[in-house]
């Protein structure tokens, strides 16, 4: 499958006082863009699904994004396994390979009534293919 991607142009908003994007907002922006792709995935389907929430997330920066910058970025399910799925963000300077940051988050799927761990049906699998 291809990654979903989406631009993000960097604002005041999203700067620290050292004048580059918070920490924190990375996160951000991972966590929408999964919920984003996610949601593409699921559009045109009937069924319920169950959610999703984080486990853990690990984030590697390369190099500083700036106000005033565009930001390419891309993210795919690496593997699903169990309850657990593995997802896969990078953050690139736009119309470029010059990576600025990736995320590596575990994910668990919980079943959307009692909110206990669920095991990741097929059909999601193929989803994710």
């Amino acid at each position: 499958m291809e990654p979903f991607e989406q631009t993000i142009e960097v604002t005041e908003a999203h700067l620290d006082e050292l004048l580059h994007v918070n920490n924190v907002q990375y996160l951000q922006w991972v966590q929408d863009i999964a919920g984003a792709h996610w949601q593409s995935l699921i559009a045109d389907k009937t069924e319920a699904f169950g959610l999703w929430v984080v486990r853990s997330h690990h984030i590697e920066y390369k190099r500083q994004a700036k106000l005033g910058d565009s930001l390419r970025v891309a993210t795919h399910v690496e593997l699903t396994a169990g309850y657990m799925s593995e997802r896969k963000v990078r953050f690139y300077l736009a119309d470029s390979t010059s990576l600025v940051a990736q995320c590596s988050t575990q994910w668990c799927y919980l079943d959307p009534t009692t909110q206990k761990l669920l095991r990741i049906p097929e059909a999601i699998h193929h989803l994710f293919a």
